[in-house]
């Protein structure tokens, strides 16, 4: 059985500035089974967000080259009417900011019954909002039915973006995409939102790709991780593998950022540098170079590929053979470890 629910290939994403195109999403090949969950890791600014829109085909005015295949369709640059057919039914997606994602003139029951509407327009209205209130049950809102007749701003940001994720998935999509879900939420929101994405992963054999910066929640979640930089995956592997053997130097470096516990009087890890801007970002050689400059350019490749280091961990360039930390190389010379 064909467990491949979507496959990007070559895909690019380009926003026009002035008069010329820059690819935020960059020959980026990529694909997520069905019953999985892929992490997509990285610092804002790289392209996550960019990838997700394209998927969903959300992009305005970008510039989309390249193959997105869901179930074997391609579905990069169809029609919009084709399209509409697939999101929000086959495809869902959960949006960072619940606020700007809901209509502020619209009850809360209205915006979820006009997606079930939207798929299936024989369903009466009266077993609709019997789905609608069965939907703010599932996804753990107190008192549906009073829900029901709240608008966006009468909820708390919480309620808000469990509204989001039961107008994904009203209509039992196979492919779930959750941009950063539980952004600018409590601790205790957050871990009640990724149980509720993990429930539905188990319930409906979907597949789900994850953004996130929080490597804490990938760690916990995920079934794949691939760290994405400068519109690129750089390295991808399971999540365990990931996390005990990383490679790329952007990723170890990531991992680096995390506060130890165990090192409380350890000066926090910072990495050189920034993203750079779509205008400024280098399209040859390796791209995250510039941030580690202690590396000798002969590490790196021209033209940087994914290399298979095991079986499906793959890291792109190099570079990664040669990569240290400056600090703590010093430190094993200290203590006369070469």
């Amino acid at each position: 059985m064909n467990r491949e629910l979507l496959k990007i290939k070559n895909l690019k994403t380009s926003f026009r500035i002035k008069d010329h195109y820059y690819a935020a999403v960059d020959d980026l090949s990529l694909t997520v089974f069905k019953n999985e969950l892929l992490a997509i890791v990285g610092e804002s600014g790289c392209g996550k967000s960019a990838l997700a829109f394209s998927i969903m085909g959300l992009h305005n005015r970008a510039k989309i080259e390249g193959s997105v295949l869901f179930k074997d369709q391609e579905i990069a640059n169809i029609s919009s009417a084709k399209l509409n057919k697939l999101r929000g039914k086959e495809m869902g997606m959960i949006f960072q900011d619940p606020l700007t994602a809901l209509n502020p003139l619209m009850i809360i029951g209205e915006q979820i019954a006009e997606i079930i509407y939207l798929h299936d327009k024989k369903l009466p209205k009266n077993k609709q909002k019997e789905k609608v209130i069965a939907l703010l049950n599932k996804v753990g809102i107190p008192r549906p039915e009073h829900t029901y007749e709240q608008f966006p701003h009468e909820l708390s940001g919480g309620m808000r973006q469990r509204v989001v994720i039961a107008m994904a998935i009203a209509n039992e999509p196979e492919l779930l995409v959750a941009d950063e879900p539980t952004t600018a939420l409590d601790v205790t929101i957050q871990s009640q939102i990724l149980d509720l994405i993990k429930e539905l992963k188990e319930d409906s054999n979907a597949g789900i790709i994850l953004i996130t910066h929080d490597l804490g929640v990938v760690a916990e979640m995920a079934d794949r991780v691939a760290v994405m930089y400068a519109g690129q995956i750089v390295e991808i592997a399971d999540a365990y593998t990931l996390f005990e053997n990383p490679l790329h130097p952007y990723t170890r470096s990531l991992l680096n950022s995390v506060p130890n516990s165990l090192e409380v009087q350890s000066k926090l890890h910072v990495i050189e540098g920034i993203v750079p801007s779509l205008q400024k970002l280098p399209r040859e050689g390796c791209r995250f170079s510039a941030r580690i400059p202690w590396i000798d350019p002969s590490a790196h490749e021209e033209n940087p590929t994914l290399h298979e280091v095991s079986p499906g961990h793959f890291v792109r360039c190099t570079c990664y053979k040669q990569f240290y930390f400056p600090d703590k190389s010093k430190e094993a010379q200290r203590n006369g470890v070469s």
